[in-house]
């Protein structure tokens, strides 16, 4: 299995973005898949997760109200939607598979930056 995030870019603060996590390989089969961020000097943070079945998702207290985690089955494809974003969200955004609920995030993506000027 193969995660491919994309999405990032330069933006200012106040602006949108939308993440994607493109899954590749074996027939894909998730318990959970999840974003991260990590910014140079700091441990990589949770950002948001979503059950893959259900669909329910979760939040960190940081982005709750602004962004929005989703997921479509048929393309095996997670996103981020990122809304009033700050200067503070600025970071390397990873996502990750969690195979099974016993499991660690087992398989992450290359990450993709996300830079909001102020």
């Amino acid at each position: 299995v193969q995660l491919q995030a994309s999405g990032g870019g330069l933006v200012q603060a106040g602006d949108s973005l939308r993440l994607s996590c493109a899954v590749s390989g074996r027939p894909f089969s998730s318990y959970r898949m999840g974003w991260f961020r990590e910014v140079p000097g700091k441990a990589r943070e949770f950002v948001a997760a979503i059950l893959w079945n259900p669909g329910t998702p979760s939040y960190a207290d940081s982005v709750r109200g602004r962004f929005t985690i989703s997921r479509d089955k048929t393309r095996n494809t997670m996103y981020l939607q990122m809304n009033s974003l700050r200067p503070e969200d600025t970071a390397v955004y990873y996502c990750a598979s969690q195979l099974t609920r016993t499991l660690d995030y087992g398989s992450w993506g290359q990450g993709t930056l996300v830079t909001v000027s102020s």
